[in-house]
């Protein structure tokens, strides 16, 4: 529908709020058009009073007095000199007058009430109007006339009046709806047509708008959407090129992970050597094939479009950190790094036992490696709390805090490494697991003297 459109509203309010105007100008052009009117009857009846006077002995004859109340349009003349009135024309009056006007003290709200009385008056109505003579001639001069004149002369100044301020609504309406189209609504066109084109093939370059806008509001609104653009159309190049990255490193690590698994049987066999500088040499050679294997395994589980939806069920939280810890104890030297567990059997968490088996894996892996590199021991804490509104726990370790680098990226892959040689993998798999049991895992400290993580799992999962 053409008034829903922006268009169609400009439109409209240009003839409403128009005809208001006109409104306001009408009421009174038409109150002040009775006075006009009727002082222009006052006038005439002097006139006429006048002819009287500069006969003789003040006397007409009955035919002359006739025409001359007929001109004036009067049924009598009542002038005031010297204190004295005097009736110098009159004509029979059919019924006493009706109601009385004075023009010397009328007010616009009073001039307005009257006009109105009048509009809606009957035909047989009789006034009275008084009024001060022209050029001085006497104190007040009174007439009487008959109400319908006046208002017939009423109607037809307002329809001309009503029928001009209904030409000029039209026209200015138009005149408005046309600047504002010009103005207002082709630009806008323009804005829309561009995210319209923007939406159905945002990786093309050419459909980011140009700013060209003549106005200031809607010349920053088309900066702020080109730059909007600019941003979404850079970061959708940068997907597509890591999604191409990252199919091509998921080929390679899985080929890779392969001919590693050999060579890790390969190495096994040269462990049962009896010479000492291959024994010497073999378990460095197992440690570092067991990293290859493990960033393999790590990089092709995140090269995976989507990880399954988790199968939820309640697991005392205890039981699966205790697993965690086991597991990583049969991987690593834990008389230099400890991992101690302060988490209560109560606490029941509803989670996938898998997934957040990696978190806690990933976690504490980076945490001990961390500690292993500065070649000190040192202590992991896992502690846990309910709150009202779920279960959070909290990792502490006493290693040698993030880099700010890392900070920076600390949980988007390949960009969050902590350590040399890191693919920050670890950290954006584990975040994304947590965001699939609608949780969070935040990074609440890091200094040189350790750094805490928190993962909350909201009590709805529950």
């Amino acid at each position: 529908m053409f008034y829903k459109t922006l268009s169609g509203r400009f439109l409209l309010l240009s003839i409403l709020f128009v005809m208001m105007a006109e409104v306001l100008i009408f009421v009174p052009s038409v109150a002040n058009f009775r006075i006009s009117y009727l002082q222009q009857r006052l006038e005439k009846a002097q006139i006429a009073s006048l002819a009287l006077l500069a006969t003789p002995d003040d006397m007409v004859s009955p035919e002359l007095n006739a025409e001359l109340l007929k001109n004036a349009e009067v049924l009598n003349i009542v002038l005031r000199r010297n204190a004295v009135r005097e009736l110098v024309l009159s004509n029979p009056i059919p019924h006493p007058v009706d109601a009385t006007f004075d023009l010397r003290k009328v007010g616009t709200l009073d001039a307005i009430r009257d006009a109105l009385a009048c509009a809606f008056a009957p035909k047989d109505k009789i006034l009275r109007v008084i009024g001060m003579p022209v050029k001085g001639a006497g104190n007040e001069i009174e007439i009487v006339l008959m109400a319908e004149p006046v208002r017939q002369a009423m109607l037809a100044y307002a329809k001309n009046v009503l029928l001009l301020s209904l030409l000029i609504s039209a026209v200015t309406g138009l005149l408005l709806f046309l600047a504002l189209q010009v103005l207002i609504s082709r630009p806008i066109s323009k804005v829309i047509a561009s995210m319209l084109r923007f939406r159905d093939a945002p990786e093309d370059a050419h459909n980011i708008i140009t700013p060209n806008a003549s106005i200031t509001e809607l010349h920053q609104a088309e900066v702020a959407l080109r730059e909007l653009q600019t941003g979404l159309n850079a970061s959708l190049r940068q997907k597509e090129r890591l999604a191409q990255l990252g199919g091509a490193v998921s080929k390679v690590s899985h080929d890779l992970r392969n001919m590693l698994t050999t060579t890790q049987v390969l190495a096994d066999m040269l462990d049962m050597s009896d010479d000492p500088k291959v024994k010497r040499m073999s378990p460095k050679l197992m440690n570092s094939l067991s990293r290859a294997v493990n960033l393999c395994e790590r990089t092709l589980a995140f090269g995976k479009a989507d990880e399954p939806e988790p199968e939820l069920r309640d697991l005392p939280l205890k039981t699966l950190v205790e697993d965690v810890i086991d597991n990583e104890s049969l991987q690593a030297d834990m008389e230099k790094v400890q991992v101690i567990s302060t988490v209560t059997g109560d606490i029941v968490v509803r989670v996938d036992p898998e997934q957040m088996f990696r978190v806690f894996t990933n976690l504490i892996r980076n945490a001990r490696q961390a500690i292993e590199g500065t070649g000190r021991n040192g202590v992991i804490t896992i502690t846990a709390r309910e709150t009202r509104d779920g279960v959070e726990v909290c990792l502490r370790d006493t290693g040698p805090g993030l880099p700010e680098k890392a900070q920076e990226h600390l949980f988007k892959p390949f960009q969050g490494n902590a350590r040399q040689g890191g693919t920050g993998l670890g950290l954006a798999i584990a975040a994304e697991l947590v965001r699939g049991h609608g949780g969070r895992l935040e990074l609440i400290e890091t200094s040189p003297a350790g750094t805490t993580f928190r993962i909350f799992l909201s009590s709805g999962d529950k």
